[in-house]
């Protein structure tokens, strides 16, 4: 039985019903292929230059730096706001940027260079917005991939695609779904702009609440507090115990929650608060009282392993290859797993890691961390700072990560 052709999205926008028809990708537009102008490089020229680099993964614009001036060669180059280049050629065997396309969103400002092709849409028939995110919409985008031919380097030639043929709705809903979709990645940037904001901010009080190498007292502090801080080892501040057993192949629906040491790698937390993987409990199991702080004790590198993180609840299984560190009445728990994780601890602790293809730390070495610390009201302070500062890094994290799904919905549900 032949297969019946699909003639309207899933998804439609109220009070349109019409079908949508078919039409090639070069009916789109006047199309015109580019050509080399590396001659015409120029850093202090007036246009950008679209070149394979210029085609992320996510198609927006890399700016790679290659700029050039209006020559004969290039004049007929000038990309008008929206226009679309499309990059026919990946320099790889994995084609990740293959078929995709960029939107010109300013006059007189681009050039576009060999392996790319122009479309200047027409706008009668054609929206640009709507055109850029179908064109890009994963399911789409693979029409033009499974064109492609070579092995090291991929290409596909604009006289094979051209003919690819696309499902069209009426001007007015192209529109319309074109707006939408860039509203949709606004918020997205915004959110991803502020996430990088409040990263690029604990970053820098990372930097300057804590000591630098050879001093006593941070750049920054919170008010009525002075004095040097004091600096001990690790092993005169708190004990030390393994977790034990554990693998990921025991990992269960339900049952007793565990954490295991991967979980500090893939889904990083100072204080890990709740936990969604579970086991059938052993009699051996080692769990957790509240407040304990782990180190992975082995991982791939120095660096994956120089982190700690504090199990809050008390009742948690803690799996093997886990150092688990018990503080004294003299730490804050989610201090140390800071202090830990960031700045002259974390760097003793990486050259202290051994190993090749896997590297291991062991109790024994996080006991000689020499670790400067002050008042415990002062890193109960600190660890309120930053904690607070981690709540909003995950709530403008788990926004992004619900908008970038709905963007992936919307692109495989939207469109034909």
């Amino acid at each position: 039985m032949k297969k019946e052709t699909k003639k309207a999205p899933t998804i439609r926008f109220r009070g349109f019903n019409d079908e949508w028809e078919q039409r090639k990708l070069e009916d789109f537009g006047r199309a015109t292929g580019g050509t080399s102008i590396e001659s015409e490089f120029n850093k202090e020229g007036k246009y950008k230059v679209i070149s394979i680099g210029s085609y992320s993964e996510n198609s927006t614009y890399t700016d790679q730096g290659i700029r050039c001036n209006l020559t004969e060669k290039t004049q007929n180059r000038i990309l008008n706001k929206n226009d679309l280049t499309m990059i026919l050629n990946d320099k790889t065997a994995v084609g990740r940027i293959i078929g995709r396309v960029l939107l010109i969103e300013q006059d007189n400002s681009y050039v576009y260079n060999q392996r790319t092709e122009r479309i200047e849409p027409n706008k009668n028939k054609y929206d640009p917005l709507f055109l850029y995110e179908m064109l890009n919409a994963p399911g789409i985008r693979s029409k033009i991939v499974r064109q492609c031919q070579g092995n090291t380097q991929i290409y596909v030639n604009w006289p094979v695609i051209a003919n690819q043929k696309y499902k069209i709705p009426e001007l007015k809903e192209q529109k319309i779904i074109g707006f939408f979709l860039k509203d949709l990645d606004h918020l997205i940037t915004l959110h991803q702009r502020k996430l990088d904001q409040l990263k690029t901010l604990k970053k820098y009080f990372m930097q300057n609440m804590f000591p630098a190498k050879g001093e006593k007292v941070p750049r920054i502090r919170f008010k009525g507090f002075t004095g040097d801080w004091e600096q001990r080892k690790l092993e005169d501040l708190a004990s030390f115990s393994k977790g034990a057993g554990y693998s990921k192949s025991d990992l269960q629906v339900s049952g007793t929650p565990i954490v295991l040491y991967g979980r500090l790698y893939t889904k990083y937390e100072t204080v890990i608060k709740d936990v969604d993987t579970f086991v059938d409990a052993l009699a051996n199991s080692v769990y957790s009282q509240g407040g304990e702080v782990i180190v992975p004790a082995s991982g791939e590198t120095a660096e994956d392993i120089s982190i700690a993180s504090v199990v809050e609840k008390p009742g948690i299984v803690l799996g093997g290859d886990l150092n688990i560190i018990h503080p004294s009445d003299d730490l804050d728990s989610t201090f140390l797993a800071i202090s830990i994780s960031n700045g002259n601890p974390h760097k003793e602790m990486a050259k202290r890691a051994q190993g090749k293809s896997v590297v291991h730390l062991h109790n024994n070495d996080l006991a000689q961390i020499k670790l400067l610390y002050p008042s415990v009201t002062e890193q109960r302070k600190i660890s309120q700072y930053f904690s607070g500062l981690d709540t909003l890094i995950t709530l403008h994290q788990h926004k992004l990560d619900q908008l970038q799904t709905m963007k992936k919905f919307m692109l495989q549900n939207l469109f034909i």
